[in-house]
């Protein structure tokens, strides 16, 4: 495994991380450079060579010195931890969202205000990176294209959006959007919706 791979097994090496305390993130399955740099430490602790990629004597040496994650360990309940901000987050108004973390923080001024667990589009309808404004709001949105609902819509490139999702509060990270950043916490994202202004920065990254 390295970095750039998403699987099940990359989940439960992030799981087997997590329990050594080298991993403060939920599992994502996605092997970024919160895993590489977690493998490496893991690597050097154990007299292996540091490369922050996953060999097979890396792998049974994890395997020798953790439990078989269980499947709250491999998909915890609770919130996400988000991760350090990225620099582009730190000044102004913004919706802070890492797609590694799965996470959106809303910071103000370098400080998160309140941070929510959020999903992304598929390989075929990506959600965009990079840093955008907060163009238009609407409240009550139903998609025009895919015709589903997207309460507290706030959009930031064409038409994709931070909005609720009753799918994701329903099924998790099993299903995916359209390209939208889903919230699954109806209530963290209402409030969201009355503190963000037209012309606030977003910033989406890895």
């Amino acid at each position: 495994m390295a970095n750039g791979d998403d699987s099940e097994q990359v989940r439960e090496l992030q799981a087997r991380l997590k329990q050594l305390k080298l991993m403060s993130v939920a599992p994502t399955g996605f092997y970024g450079s919160k895993t590489t740099t977690a493998v490496s430490s893991f690597q050097s602790r154990n007299q292996l060579a540091a490369t922050g990629s996953v060999d097979e004597a890396t792998w049974h040496k994890l395997q020798g010195l953790t439990a078989r994650p269980t499947p709250d360990e491999l998909r915890p309940p609770t919130v996400n931890e988000p991760d350090a901000p990225d620099p582009r987050c730190m000044q102004g108004r913004v919706m802070c969202i890492s797609k590694e973390s799965r996470t959106l923080a809303w910071m103000i001024d370098g400080k998160a205000v309140s941070t929510m667990d959020v999903r992304f589009g598929s390989e075929n309808t990506p959600t965009r990176e990079g840093v955008f404004d907060v163009g238009w709001k609407a409240k009550d949105w139903t998609s025009t294209l895919y015709h589903t609902p997207m309460p507290y819509a706030m959009f930031f490139s064409g038409g994709q959006a931070v909005h609720y999702s009753a799918d994701f509060a329903a099924r998790g990270y099993a299903g995916a959007s359209h390209g939208c950043v889903n919230v699954r916490d109806k209530g963290k994202v209402a409030a969201l919706f009355e503190q963000v202004r037209v012309g606030d920065k977003v910033v989406v990254y890895w």
